[in-house]
């Protein structure tokens, strides 16, 4: 595992993009922070720019890097999800322009996966996490349901979780209002 990380570090840093397993579905990623490697993220999966993509990160700490002010909420949220949670969050900063919904906000989901929390933690920014399908298509659950075209456009490919079967699930999606209200996008 640790020399695909380092090779998918070195991958993101040159600006290109990957496919690897997230503690979801296979994702497509990239420098959350770079505005060319999103654009070939959008590119890729024919996504209209205008919907957002969301961003992992190894920890919550650096939730409070991407985001103005992180409501309290959002904090117990984190800590008692039994599974992948993606939390919406109004005021992103320190990302790529073209990754945020019209209205500035952004998704952000702290991984607990080993393979992309190690990925976020040697990488040290946020890395896109769309599902590796065209947009309108039916997600990926397995490495073996990605298509060709998705596998043929991206740079690196990671082998690790390659051979799993096991089906998951994309990740609960909530987002965080004004004054501490929570509105369910997706369960």
């Amino acid at each position: 595992m640790k020399d695909e990380i380092k090779k998918a570090c070195q991958v993101l840093n040159e600006g290109g993009v990957i496919l690897y397993p997230t503690d979801t579905v296979w994702g497509i990623g990239c420098d959350a922070t770079n505005e060319e490697a999103v654009r070939r993220v959008y590119d890729i999966k024919r996504r209209a720019d205008s919907k957002a993509m969301l961003v992992l990160v190894d920890s919550a700490v650096k939730v409070d890097f991407y985001v103005r002010n992180v409501p309290e909420i959002a904090w117990d949220l984190i800590e008692l999800a039994d599974k992948p949670l993606t939390i919406i969050y109004s005021g992103a900063r320190n990302l790529a322009s073209n990754l945020l919904a019209e209205d500035g906000s952004v998704g952000i989901r702290v991984t607990r996966e080993a393979f992309s929390q190690r990925l976020c933690q040697q990488f040290r920014k946020a890395i896109v996490s769309t599902s590796a399908n065209i947009s309108g298509s039916p997600a990926a659950h397995t490495f073996a349901e990605i298509s060709e075209e998705i596998k043929s456009a991206v740079d690196y490919i990671v082998d690790y979780r390659r051979d799993e079967q096991t089906t998951v699930r994309p990740s609960s999606i909530i987002k965080l209002g004004q004054g501490g209200v929570v509105q369910i996008i997706r369960e």
